[in-house]
């Protein structure tokens, strides 16, 4: 996913019947949002997946599904690594790139415990790159276990493999990833930016797009700051959709992802709210903020002409 390429890459829910089975037909339905949406990419079995939830059989079948009703639309990447000695992590990463995927994702906490030195990382991460031959790679600075973020240095150095072109960034750090968007130039590679606080600066700074839990709310305005952030004509309606996104930003994370599952339903998708992480209670009191969201943004589609991806 190249810089040329900018835009939205959605992190993608797992929809679950009520009795806790993957479900498929919702799944299929939630892809199709994206694409309508007019997402540039889909990241699969990731952190919003509840992969660590899923069995490594779920895992793949559910890649596979997804990358059958995208049909070469967009391209995907999904998570291949989840601990475990680098030969086993490699075999995994094999086989998901086997589902046809651009790039497989390594979760940068799984490949070296906290406590553990920069130098161990650097050494797994090129033991894993030496055992998966010339598969393409990214990084995803995930939260879960612990959160591992990668120096602009660190960065730099495994882009300049040409195995590593893509990287959802978690630093919350504006400088940071102005410093990892530099040190990556000319490279085939993209820095999709997680922090929607600076999501503004972000795209302006350089990098390829955004890749943010707030995409399973709707999806479309992600994709309409994408494509307007540095429109003259827009920048008041730019500003406005950067301090929604900052306001809005506690109660779109709290009990996720029961929460966006739940907006998914105020659009009319057909999808439970079940969810096999243990996430705390969706209470009155969050199920209130959750409506009073989406009525705001019902009144922001409204000023922007926006129209919501998909006819339910």
């Amino acid at each position: 996913m190249e810089k040329s390429k900018k835009g939205f890459i959605p992190v993608m829910l797992t929809p679950f019947n009520d009795n806790g089975y993957i479900d498929f037909d919702a799944l299929t339905k939630l892809t199709e949002i994206y694409l309508e949406a007019g997402a540039s990419g889909l990241f699969a079995n990731c952190l919003s997946s509840e992969m660590f939830e899923l069995s490594d059989q779920e895992r793949i079948a559910s890649i596979q599904h997804v990358i059958k009703v995208v049909n070469g639309a967009v391209p995907v990447v999904a998570t291949g690594t989840f601990g475990g000695a680098i030969e086993k992590q490699a075999d995994f990463v094999k086989r998901v790139n086997d589902t046809g995927t651009e790039a497989v994702i390594l979760i940068t906490s799984l490949l070296a415990d906290e406590n553990e030195a920069d130098e161990v990382f650097d050494e797994r991460v090129f033991a894993l790159l030496d055992k998966t031959e010339k598969i393409p790679v990214g990084f995803y600075e995930c939260p879960v276990p612990y959160k591992k973020v990668l120096t602009p240095t660190q960065l730099k150095g495994f882009v300049e493999t040409g195995r590593v072109i893509y990287h959802k960034d978690t630093c919350l750090d504006i400088e940071q990833v102005k410093e990892k968007i530099k040190l990556t130039e000319g490279y085939k590679f993209g820095l999709y930016d997680a922090y929607m606080a600076h999501a503004v600066d972000s795209l302006k700074a350089g990098s390829a797009g955004l890749s943010c839990i707030q995409g399973n709310y709707f999806p479309e305005l992600i994709v309409w700051l994408c494509n307007n952030y540095e429109d003259e004509s827009q920048q008041s309606e730019v500003a406005r959709v950067q301090q929604f996104l900052i306001d809005n930003m506690d109660v779109m994370h709290n009990v996720y992802p029961i929460v966006s599952k739940y907006f998914l339903q105020k659009r009319g998708l057909d999808i439970s709210t079940f969810t096999r992480r243990k996430v705390g209670n969706f209470t009155a009191s969050i199920t209130k903020e959750i409506e009073t969201l989406y009525n705001n943004y019902g009144l922001l589609q409204d000023e922007l002409d926006l129209k919501m991806a998909l006819n339910y």
